[in-house]
């Protein structure tokens, strides 16, 4: 007589808790994902068709990396946080530098990893203080 998923569940569950204790709250987590996974062999297995997943907005930024650079703040692509700045020392976590970051996402190298309102306060800064012009003629002079 064949057994239903629920109780191949139970079975396999029961098993594991005989070997380890497990909280309440383990146990019908366990089953939980036991039966989800007897589940998708099954539908496998009988040439159903998989369920479409709904995808979290971390995967569908990565699949667009340049949405994580938002108005107000940018997505880590590597583990989700939000922030207003990436910088070195936020990457070094992941052994990555912001070049590496860029290239591995496919960002545009002159493209900054800060939230576009910061950038824009620091482009009218800069145009305030005339630092382009100051630059330029910093440039000359060592020229010279």
């Amino acid at each position: 007589m064949a057994t239903s998923l629920t109780e191949m569940a139970a079975e396999i569950v029961k098993a594991q808790a005989g070997v380890a204790p497990m909280t309440p709250e383990e146990i019908e987590l366990i089953l939980k994902k036991t039966f989800e996974a007897l589940k998708d062999m099954n539908a496998k297995e009988n040439g159903e068709p998989e369920e479409k997943v709904e995808k979290s907005e971390l995967d569908l930024l990565r699949e667009e990396p340049v949405k994580s650079i938002q108005a107000n703040k940018v997505v880590n692509l590597e583990d989700g946080t939000e922030c207003k700045v990436l910088t070195n020392r936020t990457l070094a976590k992941f052994g990555l530098t912001t070049k590496e970051y860029k290239k591995k996402w496919a960002i545009p190298l002159k493209t900054p990893l800060s939230a576009k309102s910061l950038t824009a306060k620091r482009r009218k800064w800069a145009k305030d203080r005339n630092l382009g012009q100051i630059l330029k003629d910093a440039r000359a002079k060592k020229a010279k």
